[in-house]
């Protein structure tokens, strides 16, 4: 099968005077993204999962995965 790899954007807002976010902001942007990105991965898969399944349950021509 050949795979397309797609992404859902999210936008995460910080309190940009709290301490924790300002130690957020001194890292690289790649490691905040990598960060952020990693959280909703382990945040959502277990709950997504199910609905994948459900969803590739009749899945003849394309099947939806959880990409690593």
């Amino acid at each position: 099968m050949k795979k397309v790899e797609h992404a859902l954007r999210f936008v995460t807002e910080f309190d940009e005077t709290h301490p924790a976010s300002q130690q957020f902001f001194m890292l690289s942007e790649n490691m905040q993204v990598h960060m952020l990105e990693s959280m909703l991965k382990d945040l959502f898969a277990k709950t997504l999962q199910p609905a994948i399944d459900e969803i590739n349950e009749n899945g003849s021509w394309a099947i939806l995965k959880l990409s690593e």
